[in-house]
């Protein structure tokens, strides 16, 4: 058995295609949807991802700037500026590059955004929104995985889901997603004992630890599970997944690669996510 891989090039691209139509609609109303980005520091990794963002918000239509600020930026420098980005009604959404310095506190500026341009979904009332059962802004990376997930069909209701991750940026918001399609969900993580029997009742299995030495391998995998790799790591200077892809591949049903999976379906959620928070703010007008 093969694998069928789950090209998150395509699936993004059709996203991007739906926004864009979006798009043209609010322009129509002399709506023209606007990203800020906030970048603290120069963090080679976070420069990149930004530079996707950008990229893809010029391919569809969608206005974007980025505000680029010294290491030394103090946690008053930051929320003023988050301030000035949130009374700026050209702005639709504001996205604060992570992770910052050590010495800014992520979760007080996450929370100086107003919940209606959090287009990240981390601000505590989307978070509680969707904790509740109701979707508004919501993570991009776990919104993607769901995209991906219904593009293939991939059943979800009454499934077994096992996600290797807690973070606020994909496991917690995940399970949610997946709570609210009625599966069973189990969360693991650094803690987790005997990780390879809980993983083995996965129907999917999502994992995103990201580390060097974290390698899951088909003795993890319930034959014909979808396996979703979020995991991203640098090794020998090469850009590699948690999933050891070959071998996973001949007992999966489903597969994502990486690059070229999760990574463009994060990317293609932050631009639908933009343009609903620019309805949602033309709606409060």
């Amino acid at each position: 058995m093969t694998a069928t891989i789950m090209d998150g090039k395509r699936v993004a691209a059709e996203v991007k295609r739906e926004v864009a139509d979006k798009v043209r609609e609010l322009q129509k109303k002399n709506i023209n949807p606007q990203l800020s980005t906030v970048l603290v520091g120069d963090d080679p990794a976070s420069s990149s991802y930004l530079k996707a963002k950008h990229k893809a918000c010029q391919e569809i239509g969608i206005k974007s700037q980025n505000h680029h600020l010294p290491k030394e930026t103090t946690q008053r420098e930051l929320e003023a500026l988050v301030w000035k980005l949130n009374t700026d009604p050209t702005v639709h959404g504001i996205l604060v590059q992570l992770p910052l310095p050590g010495h800014l506190d992520e979760n007080q500026i996450i929370e100086r955004i107003v919940p209606y341009k959090d287009v990240d979904g981390l601000h505590p009332i989307n978070a509680g929104k969707l904790a509740s059962g109701v979707e508004v802004l919501v993570p991009c990376t776990p919104k993607g995985i769901i995209r991906l997930l219904t593009d293939y069909k991939v059943p979800i209701e009454s499934r077994s889901v096992v996600i290797i991750n807690r973070s606020n940026l994909v496991g917690r918001p995940l399970s949610m997603l997946f709570l609210n399609r009625d599966a069973t969900v189990t969360i693991c993580h650094s803690k987790t004992l005997s990780l390879i029997e809980k993983t083995r009742t996965a129907d999917i299995l999502v994992s995103a630890v990201g580390r060097e030495n974290f390698r899951l391998t088909a003795k993890h995998v319930k034959p014909r599970a979808a396996v979703i790799d979020v995991g991203l790591s640098r090794v020998n200077g090469r850009l590699r997944g948690d999933v050891e892809f070959d071998e996973v591949s001949t007992v999966a049903n489903y597969i994502t690669p990486v690059p070229g999976g999760v990574g463009p379906m994060t990317v293609a959620m932050l631009l639908e996510n933009t343009v609903q928070a620019a309805r949602i703010q033309t709606s409060m007008a």
